[in-house]
């Protein structure tokens, strides 16, 4: 299959419409209609039924959508390390290394440092994401590695290496009455009407419905925590962050959180497999 081939067929499995398909990909119908049914041809299996009033995925369509956006991705991912691999100083490409503001801090300035001393050491641009993005980042090629936190972030199909597994706090208000405990479980976080949960921007830079405030980075998640106008749960590490208006108070029942390092497992940089081996070393 052609590259082009999957842009078609992923376009038109999204939108279950060939007219608004072939709007969004910039050509007329026709020519993609004759696509699609060439690509059923090779492939020896119908991807779409189709009628008068509607076209739905078939079982073998619904494979091809998920193995498409996968193979699409890769492709993205590798033109993007390419060009950044490209225009690197020479013989000294730098790393790309994602990882969640305001999480594993003190790990991360560790690692940093140590890799920095390491012969060899190449310069590390560290990009702050939102809850959930390094995974995106990582996968579409903008970095190189990331800090993963399971069981939230999905590591399948990177490698990766444990660093710390640690327990989670709620960060509340100073003075608070839920303070006042020492210790709480994830149902006395539940309907707080004073202190609804943040809401962080979807990919597209849109925010989910909500009564809570809309939060753009961990800054600003501490100053409306601070404010008594938020909570959030956090890993223990968090801690020394922690401003003077803000308590972290632990959880008895949250799941531990671990942190993973993790890579392509087709990756062959060895400023790479140099920071890795810094952080388990650590």
């Amino acid at each position: 299959m052609e590259t082009r081939e999957l842009r078609f067929f992923v376009a038109v499995a999204e939108e279950l419409h060939f007219g608004r398909a072939a709007q969004r990909l910039g050509m007329a119908q026709p020519p993609l209609s004759r696509a699609i049914r060439q690509l059923e041809r090779r492939l020896g299996t119908t991807l779409f039924d189709r009628d008068s009033h509607r076209v739905a995925l078939t079982a073998a369509g619904a494979v091809l959508l998920d193995e498409g956006r996968a193979a699409l991705d890769a492709v993205e991912a590798a033109e993007r390390r390419t060009r950044r691999a490209g225009s690197a100083e020479p013989g000294r490409p730098g790393l790309v290394l994602a990882v969640k503001a305001g999480a594993s801090t003190d790990l991360l300035a560790k690692l940093l440092d140590a890799y920095a001393a390491e012969p060899g050491a190449v310069a590390v641009e560290v990009i702050l994401c939102g809850p959930g993005q390094q995974e995106t980042i990582l996968r579409d090629g903008r970095a190189d590695v990331a800090l993963l936190h399971r069981p939230f972030d999905a590591a399948a199909g990177f490698d990766t290496e444990e660093l710390l597994t640690e327990d989670q706090v709620a960060v509340l208000p100073a003075g608070h009455p839920l303070t006042a405990n020492d210790q709480l479980s994830l149902a006395d976080l539940d309907d707080l009407p004073d202190l609804p949960r943040p809401r962080w921007p979807h990919p597209d830079g849109s925010y989910p419905e909500g009564p809570g405030p809309e939060v753009r980075d961990h800054t600003q998640l501490l100053q409306l925590i601070g404010l008594g106008r938020t909570l959030t749960i956090a890993p223990d590490s968090c801690r020394s962050q922690l401003r003077e208006d803000t308590v972290a108070v632990p959880l008895r029942d949250a799941p531990r959180v671990t942190t993973v390092i993790a890579w392509p497992p087709h990756s062959r940089s060895r400023p790479v497999a140099d920071l890795i081996r810094t952080a388990t070393r650590l």
